[in-house]
């Protein structure tokens, strides 16, 4: 098949989410111009393992505009939207989508998106790294390289390349200043909060949150609790950011401590077991917990379910596990990214630089990738400051630029020029 959607009827529902959110991503738009004029990407297939939602779906339709054949599939079976993936089916685009999939047909969608033998992948979270370093080894014969939209997925290819089984090259888009930066601090901060109190109609000033993990999503998300009047409570593995985090302004403690404490919790460390049967006997009743690491095992909700004497459904994407001694602990979004699995994940304007990184890595790729060693790659600082520059381009904001004597003075050691 084409394409596996939900439902192809859904599709003029989705082609107006996928204009909004063109018409507020002028950076991707520019390089489109760029793509659709140039070409260089003609003759080239991509296989995509993004959420499947509106701005993913610009993305895709740019690469489309370089010239290249294009599938995409999600990279989380709870994230996709019906009616953008019946959008892209119908204007012909291969993809592979269902909301809600269960295992078997989710990651049959990944390896139909694979099907094309791809020779380049933009991958979030590694799903496509971890077939193409097992069952799928055989679909790498054409493969020049990929690229990496997650913290999580770029820790999966470092060890791979630490163990040296990588097979492609790889760059860390994640690693990028304007991907981590603002998506991670800024755009999850936002769609963090903006998702949880959609899910709970519930108000965050004088509530005790808990974010456990202080990476740059952490922070994001911290800062948008305390700027809506929370106390915020940091948990943390690392001395030196829980530090940081007492010198922001924010309480820390551990987990043990924190479980009494915190009315929210949200975990955004990017491992597993943060939450488990050592912490929810400690909890209030009521306590609200989601999840913004990319997997849903940080919260161990096999050990909540079997502590619980019953599960029910409260509120759509909220489930109350009433415990025997009667408190109930809300889960919401069955664990999964509490952003995408219960919103429309990240502003459209922040993932518009994220976007744009990715497809500037793409055609990075396509000109140098065969040149490259099996590795994982920093993305070039040429095209973070592309990027940046074309928004600030967009948004009508000049800098200012080095005169040659302040660029000599900052590169030369020249004792008579700084006496000077």
């Amino acid at each position: 098949m084409a394409y596996a959607v939900k439902d192809i009827n859904l599709a003029p529902a989705g082609k107006l989410k996928i204009e909004w959110a063109a018409a507020n991503m002028p950076v991707l738009a520019k390089i489109g111009e760029e793509f659709e004029k140039n070409k260089p990407l003609k003759g080239l297939r991509i296989a995509v393992s993004v959420h499947v939602e509106a701005k993913t779906a610009w993305l895709a339709k740019t690469l489309v505009k370089g010239g290249a054949e294009v599938s995409l599939t999600g990279c989380n079976p709870l994230s996709t939207q019906d009616d953008v993936a019946a959008a892209l089916a119908a204007e012909g685009m291969q993809i592979f989508a269902v909301h809600g999939a269960d295992p078997e047909t989710y990651v049959g969608h990944l390896r139909q998106a694979l099907a094309i033998k791809p020779h380049l992948i933009i991958d979030d979270g590694g799903d496509f790294a971890q077939l193409l370093h097992t069952t799928e080894k055989h679909l790498t014969t054409d493969l020049i390289g990929g690229s990496e939209e997650t913290t999580t997925g770029v820790k999966r290819l470092k060890i791979l390349e630490q163990e040296g089984k990588l097979l492609y090259p790889a760059i860390a888009v994640n690693d990028a200043r304007c991907k981590h930066l603002f998506d991670n601090r800024f755009g999850t901060g936002q769609s963090v909060w903006t998702s949880i109190m959609t899910l709970t109609n519930l108000v965050v000033a004088g509530k005790t949150v808990v974010v456990n993990g202080f990476g740059m999503c952490g922070k994001g998300v911290a800062l948008r609790a305390a700027g809506l009047g929370a106390r915020v409570v940091v948990t943390e593995i690392d001395p030196v950011k829980a530090c940081e985090a007492l010198m922001e302004g924010y309480e820390v403690m551990n987990m043990d401590q924190a479980a009494a404490e915190g009315d929210v919790f949200c975990t955004v460390t990017g491992c597993r077991d943060v939450i488990t049967n050592e912490h929810f006997p400690k909890m209030k009743d009521g306590v609200i917990l989601c999840n913004a690491g990319h997997f849903d095992v940080e919260i161990n909700l096999n050990q909540l379910a079997a502590s619980s004497k019953s599960i029910n459904i409260v509120r759509p994407n909220i489930q109350a596990y009433e415990q025997l001694d009667g408190r109930r602990i809300h889960i919401l979004a069955e664990g999964r990214l509490v952003n995408l699995a219960g919103g429309d994940g990240h502003p459209a304007e922040i993932m518009d630089m994220s976007f744009a990184l990715q497809a500037m890595s793409v055609l990075y790729l396509a000109q140098i990738g065969k040149t490259l060693k099996p590795g994982v790659y920093n993305l070039p600082a040429e095209i973070d400051d592309r990027v940046a520059s074309l928004l600030l381009e967009h948004k009508k904001r000049s800098i200012d630029v080095l005169t040659p004597e302040q660029a000599y003075y900052l590169d030369n050691w020249d004792l008579e020029m700084i006496e000077n």
